[in-house]
């Protein structure tokens, strides 16, 4: 049994796929979640080419019953996950009185409670173990109230808060749990959110996904608890902490309008 096994959720595409990638090129082994199965399996025959085990499990994370089946399924291979990287998630743009009841809902199953239940599941043997990493992706919209995508910056704001809480209990125990937020970074997350034309994502400095997973992956391995890929997403995260909250909540309106 190897302790060298990462599982990556949302895995077949974005951040998800680079992710399985530097865990690949890094000679870990791998358990990939996501609803394509078929995306799934074309990402796992790319990555086999590192010479590592690839393992596909597709899962609906909006079904709470995914977590335990998805858990359940891992014991009973044999697998011992040592890096559970809770990457899946989705947004949803627009005035939330405007937007679909039940696709709202779904995220937060997706963004909150999924990641609330994988943590818990994969987690508590790593404590018996004394060994293990998480790695929760939330984002820059963590740190303030976001008009026009308010479900989405609210799910990340309770992944970065979650995230650092555990982390504190995690002292002492061989276990580590990290939050990285990045900012606006080019993936199909955008189009599919439906801000990809906002100003936010027309504006200069948008990342390139593959240092996005760089800083995290690197921040996940030396136990950092909160990582903010680039500089100005870091001092933008810094200073909306200190400014008016009523500009705030301005400034982030403005951010997701139309560009």
């Amino acid at each position: 049994m190897s302790s060298r096994l990462a599982l990556i959720t949302g895995a077949s595409v974005g951040l998800g796929e680079h992710f399985a990638t530097r865990f690949a090129r890094d000679g870990y082994d791998l358990v990939l979640v996501a609803r394509n199965a078929a995306r799934l399996e074309a990402v796992a025959e790319r990555l086999r080419l590192h010479k590592v085990k690839v393992h596909v499990m597709p899962a609906d994370l909006s079904d709470p019953a995914a977590p335990q089946a998805l858990f359940e399924a891992t014991v009973s291979q044999g697998l011992e996950v040592e890096c559970l990287v809770n990457n899946a998630g989705f947004g949803s743009h627009g005035a939330f009185l405007d937007l679909d009841l039940t696709h709202e809902a779904e995220m937060v199953e997706v963004n909150c409670s999924a990641l609330l239940r994988l943590t818990h599941l994969f987690a508590r043997p790593m404590r018996e173990r004394k060994s293990g990493k998480i790695l929760n992706i939330a984002s820059t919209a963590a740190f303030q109230p976001g008009p026009f995508m308010a479900t989405y910056f609210a799910t990340k704001a309770f992944v970065l808060s979650f995230t650092e809480a555990l982390a504190y209990e995690l002292r002492g125990t061989g276990v580590t749990a990290t939050c990285s937020c990045p900012g606006a970074t080019d993936t199909e997350f955008s189009k599919r959110a439906g801000n990809d034309k906002t100003v936010l994502f027309k504006r200069s400095g948008v990342a390139k996904p593959e240092d996005v997973v760089n800083r995290a992956f690197e921040a996940m391995m030396s136990g950092e608890v909160v990582a903010v890929h680039g500089f100005l997403n870091w001092l933008g995260a810094g200073s909306v902490r200190l400014g008016p909250r009523a500009l705030v909540r301005a400034l982030a309106a403005s951010l997701n309008q139309p560009a």
